[in-house]
């Protein structure tokens, strides 16, 4: 599966989306985003045509609504991205990353716990 980033924007419509139980209308991601944010709504239908090309979303109509359906989910999307930015940026090294982390003082000492019970399941 080749997925492309998305820029944020589209992402934070496609986490919208994500969030939603699916199919969701024009309407209600609409109303979603009136407490995020104030986008008009050509603005966010040219995003969803978008996100169609681009092989993110699916859409039908029903009566006079259109529903989307998320063809990606978030779980891959999020795999695809992390991956490339710790490629990019840290030389693929998930070491690296955490220490860089941990450094910046952008771990809690409940997320070192996480981590360490992850690496425990896995070996």
């Amino acid at each position: 599966m080749n997925i492309k980033r998305l820029p944020d924007t589209e992402f934070e419509l496609m986490r919208i989306i994500w969030r939603s139980e699916p199919p969701v209308t024009t309407n209600e991601i609409m109303e979603q985003l009136k407490s995020d944010i104030s986008w008009k709504p050509q603005t966010v239908l040219t995003m969803l045509v978008r996100l169609i090309e681009k092989g993110f979303l699916e859409s039908a109509r029903i009566g006079r609504q259109r529903n989307y359906t998320p063809i990606i989910n978030e779980r891959d999307y999020m795999s695809v991205e992390t991956g490339e930015f710790i490629s990019r940026y840290r030389g693929n090294s998930i070491g690296s990353l955490v220490k860089t982390m941990y450094d910046g003082k952008n771990m809690t000492d409940e997320d070192l716990k996480e981590l360490k019970k992850w690496l425990k399941e896995r070996e």
